[in-house]
C-alpha cells in the first residue's frame, strides 16, 4: 500500500493542487456551460412554444425545394442550407420546418434560423435563443476565444480535459492509503470539523463522480486534438475518420432534376418519407459542388442518429447507415456528443452528466477552501513539528 509521505504521493497531491487552482477554472467555466447545453432542446422548445408546433391542414406539406424557395422569397439574399422536418403523418399538431442559412460568404456570419409553415411556407419567426446558445456553445468549446475550433481556445478547453483525467488519477491515488472503510470512501462526513469536513465532501462527491467525468473527459478530447480523434476512431471502428469537406453555399434546390423532371433533393425526400419514419429529419441542401444530399433522422423515441446519402443530381438513394446496423464502436463514433453528454447511455445518465457537470465549479470552489485552509494551518504550525497522518489526510 503507498505511504501517506511517499514521495509519490507528495508530487501527485502537489500536481493536484497546482492543477486545482490553474485548470480548475477552466474546467468550473466548461462544467458550467455544459450543464446548460445539456438541455439546450428542452429549452429552446420552452422559448418557442408559440411557433414550435402548428394545426395540421387537411393537404399536403410542401415539398423541400418550394419550401425553401417560400423561405427565401421572405429573407432576400440569404440562402437556405438545410431543413429540418418531422417525418411523422396524421397527427393533427406537427413540428413546424426550421430553415438553416448558408453563411453569406466564407468566415461570416449565419443568419438565424427560422421557424416555417411546412404547408405553406410562411416564416413564423426566428429561433429564440439560438444566438445565446451560440455564445455559450463557444464558451464551452473554445473559451470564446479568436480561432474558435483552430485556436488557443480549443487546446486550452483539451487541456482542461486532460487536467480532468489528472485530478481523477491523482485523487484515487491519494485516497488510497490502505485504511479506509467503505463508509469513508462513499459517505462524506459532514460532521467533521474544519478541513477534514471540505476533504470529505471534495474526495466522497469526486469518488462517486469518477467514472461521469472519465466518460466526459475521453469524449471532450474529440474536438481538441485531431491526432485524438483520428486514434479514437481507429480503435472504435478500425478506420480512418473521414475527411471533412469545406462547407459550399446553398444554390437553388429547384436546378438538378431527376429524368423525370422532378428536383433531386424533392425526390431524395420523397424516398426517405416513404421508406422510414422519422420524428425529426435534417436535409442538408446540396451545394453547386456537392455529390450527394445528406439526410440525418432520428427514429420515434430514439437518441442515436442515423444517416441517409442521395445523389445530389437525380435524387437516388446511395447509402442507408441505421444506428442499429453498426458495431458498438461506429455507433460511439458516430454519437459522440451523446457520448459526451451522457444522453447515449438513457435518460437518467444525461440527467446525472448533467449534475456532475455542475458539481464541477463546486470541486474547484471546495478545493480552493481546502487550499487556503492548509496554507493558513501551515503557517500556523510550530516549526518542525510533522502533520499528524490525519492532517495530511485532510489536505489531501
Amino acid at each position: 500500500m503507498p505511504s501517506a509521505f511517499s514521495p509519490v504521493r507528495t508530487v501527485l497531491f502537489r500536481l493536484h493542487w497546482a492543477l486545482g487552482l490553474t485548470a480548475g477554472l477552466v474546467l468550473a467555466l466548461v462544467g458550467a456551460t455544459g450543464a446548460l447545453m445539456s438541455y439546450e432542446e428542452a429549452i429552446t422548445t420552452f422559448a418557442n412554444r408559440d411557433r414550435v408546433e402548428i394545426a395540421a391542414p387537411e393537404r399536403a406539406s410542401l415539398a423541400p425545394s418550394a419550401l425553401a424557395a417560400r423561405i427565401e422569397a421572405q429573407r432576400p439574399g440569404q440562402r437556405v442550407a438545410a431543413l429540418t422536418l418531422s417525418g411523422e403523418t396524421g397527427r393533427s399538431i406537427v413540428p413546424s420546418a426550421v430553415a438553416r442559412f448558408a453563411r453569406a460568404r466564407a468566415g461570416g456570419e449565419r443568419p438565424p434560423s427560422v421557424y416555417a409553415d411546412p404547408f405553406d411556407g410562411t416564416v413564423l419567426g426566428p429561433v429564440r435563443l439560438e444566438g445565446f446558445f451560440g455564445t455559450v456553445r463557444a464558451l464551452h468549446r473554445w473559451l470564446l476565444l479568436p480561432g474558435e475550433g483552430k485556436g488557443w481556445g480549443s487546446t486550452l478547453t483539451g487541456a482542461g480535459a486532460l487536467a480532468l483525467l489528472a485530478f481523477l488519477g491523482s485523487g484515487l491515488y491519494l485516497r488510497w492509503p490502505g485504511r479506509h472503510g467503505w463508509r469513508v470512501w462513499l459517505r462524506p462526513n459532514l460532521a467533521r470539523p474544519g478541513r477534514a469536513r471540505w476533504w470529505s465532501l471534495h474526495a466522497v462527491a469526486g469518488t462517486w463522480l469518477l467514472p461521469v467525468y472519465a466518460v466526459t473527459a475521453l469524449s471532450g478530447l474529440w474536438w481538441s486534438y485531431d491526432g485524438y480523434r483520428a486514434g479514437a476512431t481507429w480503435l472504435l471502428t478500425g478506420q480512418a475518420p473521414k475527411e471533412r469537406s469545406e462547407p459550399r453555399p446553398a444554390h437553388r434546390v429547384s436546378e438538378d432534376r431527376n429524368s423525370d423532371g422532378v428536383p433531386a433533393v424533392d425526390a431524395a425526400w420523397a424516398d426517405f418519407s416513404a421508406t422510414r419514419t422519422s420524428a425529426l429529419a435534417t436535409l442538408t441542401l446540396p451545394g453547386p459542388e456537392a455529390a450527394a444530399i445528406r439526410i440525418r433522422w432520428h427514429a420515434p423515441d430514439a437518441i442515436l442518429r442515423n444517416e441517409a446519402t442521395y445523389d445530389a443530381r437525380t435524387g437516388v438513394p446511395l447509402s442507408d447507415q441505421r444506428a442499429t446496423d453498426t458495431s458498438l464502436g461506429q455507433r460511439i463514433a458516430d454519437n459522440m456528443l451523446e457520448v459526451h453528454r451522457g444522453r447515449f447511455f438513457g435518460a437518467p445518465a444525461a440527467l446525472l452528466f448533467c449534475l456532475a457537470a455542475l458539481a464541477l465549479p463546486g470541486f474547484f470552489a471546495t478545493g480552493l477552501t481546502l487550499f487556503a485552509l492548509r496554507r493558513r494551518a501551515g503557517r500556523r504550525r510550530t516549526p518542525g513539528r510533522a502533520p499528524r497522518p490525519a492532517e495530511a489526510s485532510a489536505g489531501g
